[in-house]
Parts: structure tokens; C-alpha cells; sequence
């Protein structure tokens, strides 16, 4: 079934990475997502935590999730298919030592990949205002405890910083390359707000280590070709909220339909048949088990 647990999508992970084309990953707030995504034929799935919060809370991506919560997402996600999950880990939920057993959960639940942001807690997402940065020795401490407590060389921590809204591109640039040092395998500038940062970030890191880019839909980040980013050299790039913008549309298009006729039906011809979702989420496999273990 999807999803058993493997370090082979992990070294899959790298394996891609290194591919002379970025390695482009839509982001999934559930499993549901994250299987469709799978089987739009992309080869890995970004837990995103905006999409996260919003799909388990309602409510905006300010630091509200816990770790435990954002980790059991995590492992559903896994389960679900059988692609890389990169996983957004935000702050580590904590100092170094909580980032310790941080790792150890994601790495547990079968995520390819953690990411770790370095934004005093609780956090927001980076293309929201008033975001605040840790000082970079307690960012670094962080990043040296992944890369300690990992148990499979190739599970892969990916370090974001959030300093090009806070201090400035010089900072984040400073930072990112301390975050290579400290023992971080993908580097991440959130949210450069030009495409001038965007070449300056990626001609002085390319270099340093593959390089992720956060097309955020509607962010503050100027949206790129694919083209163009290969180009610049970036290894990674996320689509996070896509998924989720266009669940919302189609759930608002569906009541609004539902409300003004009494029924659903004139929204019907626009949505999967009953049958073809229940393909979707995996009825023949099961009943093909059924069948196996009468």
C-alpha cells in the first residue's frame, strides 16, 4: 500500500535534487492532497504549514499548530503516497532541544525532509508582516542538533531564513552561509522581495548548496518562470498554497450553488463522480485486499 514506511524516498530526495532541472514540489495540507498530488505525476509533496493550519484550525499560519500536531499531519501525509515528503517543521517548536526531538518525530514518521525557519516563536508565515528573527548562534545550535540527532544520513534538513524582511538581504545572505556551515543541507531565503534580491541571493549561495525557491501564490515574491529559476540555479521550488486556494474556490463555488438552489446539483457536472473519487482514494486496493485476506 501507498506510503509504507522506507528510507528510499528519502535517497529518491537527493537523487532528484540533483537533477539539472529544479525539482518543482505543490504543496498538500492533508493526505487527500498530497495523493493528488502524487497522482498529477509530481515526484514529491510539501507539507506546507500555512496550508496546515488552515485545514486543521481554520485559522492563519501565526505559530497556533504544535509540533505533535504538525508531526501526525506530517505522518498521514507519508502514508498516503509513496513520494518524498518534504515537511515544513517551522521554528523546531522550541530551542535546540526541542528541535532534537523535533527531528527525531519527523524522521520517525517517515518525512524525507525537515524544514527549519529561523523566526522567534511563535512564528508566522513569511510573507505575513512583523516577523522577528532568533539571534544566528541560537539558530545555528538548532541546525547543528538536526544534523546530530538524524539517524539516516539521508534525511535532509533544509534551512529557512526569514531575514530579508527583518535586517535585510546582507543578513540573510550572512546567515544563509552560517546555515551551511552549521551542517544544513538546502539553504532558503524566504521572501525576497525583487528580482534583483533574487539573482543577488542566488549568484553569492548557488554555490554553497542547492538553493530552494518559495513561489508562494499571492506572496511578496516576484513569481518567476520556471525557466528563469533554473537559470539562477535553484534546486527546489515550492508551490505551497496552491492546493489550498483552489480547494477553497471549489468548496465556495459548491455552497454558493447550494444555497441558492436548495441542491447541489447544477455544481455536479463540474465535480469528480461519486465512482472516480472513490478510485482516487483507493477502494479497488482495498477491495483487492478484501479479497486477498478473506
Amino acid at each position: 500500500m501507498a506510503g509504507l514506511l522506507s528510507t528510499a524516498p528519502r535517497a529518491q530526495l537527493r537523487d532528484l535534487l540533483a537533477g539539472s532541472r529544479p525539482l518543482v514540489v505543490p504543496g498538500a495540507y492533508d493526505a487527500l492532497s498530497a495523493r493528488l498530488v502524487e497522482q498529477a505525476g509530481f515526484d514529491a509533496v510539501y507539507m506546507t504549514g500555512f496550508g496546515t493550519t488552515a485545514g486543521l484550525l481554520g485559522r492563519p499560519d501565526v505559530g497556533l499548530l504544535t509540533g505533535t500536531e504538525m508531526a501526525d499531519n506530517a505522518r498521514r501525509l507519508v502514508e498516503a503516497v509513496d513520494v518524498p515528503v518534504i515537511a515544513d517543521g517551522d521554528t523546531g517548536y522550541g530551542n535546540a532541544i526541542n528541535v532534537l526531538r523535533t527531528v527525531r518525530t519527523y524522521e520517525q514518521a517517515g518525512v524525507a525532509a525537515i524544514q527549519l525557519e529561523d523566526q522567534v516563536t511563535p512564528k508566522k508565515c513569511g510573507h505575513l508582516s512583523g516577523k522577528r528573527i532568533v539571534p544566528l548562534p541560537e539558530m545555528l545550535g538548532k541546525i547543528r542538533a538536526a544534523a546530530d540527532v538524524r539517524r539516516d544520513p539521508d534525511f535532509l534538513i533544509i534551512a529557512r531564513t526569514d531575514a530579508v524582511a527583518v535586517e535585510g538581504v546582507d543578513i540573510a545572505i550572512e546567515r544563509a552561509r552560517a546555515f551551511r556551515d552549521a551542517g544544513a543541507d538546502l539553504l532558503f531565503v524566504e521572501a525576497p522581495t525583487s528580482e534583483a534580491d533574487i539573482e543577488r541571493i542566488a549568484g553569492e549561495l548557488a554555490g554553497v548548496a542547492p538553493l530552494v525557491f518559495n513561489w508562494a501564490e499571492g506572496g511578496t515574491t516576484p513569481p518567476l518562470t520556471l525557466d528563469r529559476m533554473a537559470e539562477l540555479g535553484f534546486a527546489l521550488v515550492l508551490y505551497p498554497i496552491g492546493t489550498l486556494l483552489a480547494a477553497t474556490a471549489g468548496m465556495r463555488a459548491l455552497l454558493e450553488t447550494l444555497r441558492r438552489d436548495g441542491t447541489p446539483r447544477a455544481a455536479l457536472p463540474g465535480l469528480p463522480a461519486f465512482d472516480e473519487f472513490t478510485s482516487l482514494v483507493g477502494l479497488p486496493e482495498v477491495r483487492e485486499l478484501e479479497q486477498r485476506y478473506r
